[in-house]
């Protein structure tokens, strides 16, 4: 998709409904969805993170960005993921948090994001967080440099390419709700993304759809 055709959408992505739930189970297995009727979040307390879901021009075509984290102890270790981390006591805002940790995480400089609007946030059991996801663009190529403790690699890709619903597939896996489940993912550049990660990029995808 031309860049350009993606900027004249902005007004309608910042008034379009958001799906929310419904997207999110597109990519969620149902054994995830069993987990989190089962969750008083008003005991549970959980913790806040923010992402950042950044488009931006690149050969004049729309692209997004994730990252795969580092092997670390840790239950999100080597995941692919959108930039962005928790929220730290001096943040403003989640929308704070999510600019700072791009800076951080792959060296964009928040005056170079502009901010179209949050998107639903996502449950993450095992780490008992709760995920706000920003959408943002720049209107410049970006050159990512990855903080070597944090991301073990830049993913980018094409918009088109993530509008293909060939890319939506099934991996049988071991998960924190089961072992050998089947789980919805995107299959990009060689890499299987689900969970959050895939829940929310299932509700950008649904949204985009609606508007281009």
């Amino acid at each position: 998709m031309d860049f350009r055709d993606f900027l004249h959408c902005i007004p309608q992505l910042q008034q379009e409904v958001l799906p929310g739930d419904h997207a999110h189970d597109i990519m969620s297995p149902p054994e995830r969805r069993d987990l989190i009727k089962s969750i008083d979040f008003t005991q549970n307390q959980p913790r806040k993170a923010a992402v950042l879901m950044l488009l931006y021009p690149k050969y004049n075509r729309t692209h997004l960005v994730l990252i795969e984290r580092n092997s670390y102890p840790g239950v999100h270790s080597s995941q692919i993921a959108f930039p962005g981390g928790k929220v730290e006591p001096d943040d403003q805002s989640h929308e704070h948090t999510a600019l700072r940790e791009t800076h951080e995480e792959v060296g964009i400089a928040p005056n170079k994001v502009n901010i179209v609007r949050p998107f639903s946030e996502v449950y993450i059991p095992p780490s008992n967080f709760m995920v706000y996801p920003y959408l943002g663009y720049s209107v410049e190529e970006l050159n990512f440099t990855p903080d070597p403790e944090e991301v073990a690699g830049i993913i980018e890709f094409p918009l088109v390419q993530f509008l293909d619903d060939r890319i939506a597939v099934q991996q049988t896996m071991d998960t924190a709700y089961s072992k050998s489940i089947a789980v919805p993912s995107f299959k990009i550049n060689d890499h299987f993304v689900w969970g959050a990660t895939a829940m929310m990029l299932s509700e950008l995808k649904e949204t985009l759809k609606k508007v281009l």
